[in-house]
C-alpha cells in the first residue's frame, strides 16, 4: 500500500493530532517507516491491511536529527584557529596547547573543546544548547555589538519567527512578571549577569549577556488594567547580532533566557 492509498482513508483536513504536520506525511510515515496507523483519530481503516514494521517515532526522529547536527557542527569548528577566533568571541583560551575556549552562557560556564563541550562540567542535557554554541563558535565572531537595539521584525526573513519568540519568550516572561516587583525581576536578571538599564517609557529595561557577544535587551511594562493593556515584555537584538548567530539559534538563545528567569524566579 501506499502513501496516497492511506491519505484517501484520512479527512485530509491537516488537523495535526497524529503528530504530523499534513495528513500526506503521516500516511508516508505509516507506510514508508512503519507508524502506528492508530495516531490518526479519523482513519478509515476498514479492510486497511498495513504491516507495522519497527519504525522510528517521531521524537526519536528528531532526536537523531539533532545528534546528527551536531557532529555536523563539531566536524565543521575543528580546523578552526581557536588563538584567532577566541578575542571576537569573547572567550578565554584554555587547556592543553590553548586548544579549548572558555566563556559564559546565561552564567553557566561553557567550556569548548574539539572533542565536546561542557556546561558547568557536564555535558548538556538538551542538544539543542550544543547545536546553539557551536553555531556561536562557527561565526568566529567579529566586531563587539554597539548596542544598536532593534525588534526582532527588522531583521531580514525574520516575519514567521517573531510569533515563536512571543509565545515561548515575550509572553512568557510577561505572565511570568505581571505580580513580581520590578526589584525581583532586575536581582533575577543580575543573576545572569544582566545590568539594569532603564527606559523612560517602561516599567524596566535591562541587558543580558546570553553569550559574550549576545546581549539583549528585555524591556517590561506593567499591565495597565484601567486602559485595557496587559502586561508586556519586548526582546531588543544588537543590530549586528547575525554576524554571531542564524536566526533560528538566535530565537533559542531567547526562549533559553526565559526558561533560566523562570526558574531563577521560581
Amino acid at each position: 500500500m501506499n502513501p496516497f492509498e492511506i491519505v484517501q482513508r484520512t479527512p485530509k483536513t491537516n488537523c495535526g493530532q497524529c503528530g504530523y504536520p499534513t495528513c500526506l506525511a503521516f500516511s508516508a510515515a505509516v507506510t514508508k517507516s512503519g507508524e502506528d496507523f492508530g495516531k490518526c483519530p479519523y482513519l478509515d481503516t476498514t479492510g486497511l491491511n498495513v504491516e507495522q514494521k519497527q519504525g522510528i517515532a517521531l521524537e526519536e526522529l528528531s532526536g537523531q536529527r539533532d545528534l546528527a547536527l551536531i557532529e555536523h557542527l563539531k566536524d565543521k569548528i575543528s580546523a578552526l584557529d581557536f588563538t584567532r577566533i577566541a578575542a571576537p568571541l569573547g572567550a578565554t583560551l584554555c587547556g592543553l596547547n590553548n586548544q579549548a575556549l572558555s566563556f559564559p552562557f546565561l552564567a553557566q560556564e561553557v567550556l569548548l573543546s574539539r572533542q565536546g563541550i561542557l556546561l558547568d562540567g557536564c555535558t548538556p542535557d538538551d542538544p539543542r544548547d550544543q547545536i546553539l554554541i557551536y553555531n556561536y563558535i562557527h561565526s568566529q565572531g567579529g566586531p563587539d555589538p554597539a548596542l544598536d537595539w532593534i525588534g526582532l521584525e527588522t531583521l531580514p526573513n525574520s516575519i514567521s519567527k517573531v510569533r515563536t519568540l512571543a509565545t515561548y519568550c515575550e509572553n512568557r516572561l510577561a505572565e511570568l512578571f505581571t505580580h513580581l516587583p520590578g526589584e525581583t525581576i532586575i536581582s533575577a536578571c543580575t543573576r545572569l549577569g544582566g545590568v539594569a538599564h532603564p527606559t523612560p517609557s517602561a516599567t524596566l529595561g535591562c541587558i543580558i549577556p546570553v553569550l559574550p557577544k549576545i546581549p539583549q535587551y528585555l524591556v517590561y511594562w506593567t499591565e495597565e488594567p484601567e486602559d485595557g493593556f496587559p502586561a508586556k515584555v519586548k526582546i531588543l537584538f544588537d543590530r549586528q547580532v547575525l554576524n554571531f548567530l542564524d536566526l533560528e539559534s538566535l530565537i533559542f538563545s531567547a526562549e533559553r533566557m526565559a526558561e533560566r528567569l523562570a526558574v531563577l524566579l521560581a
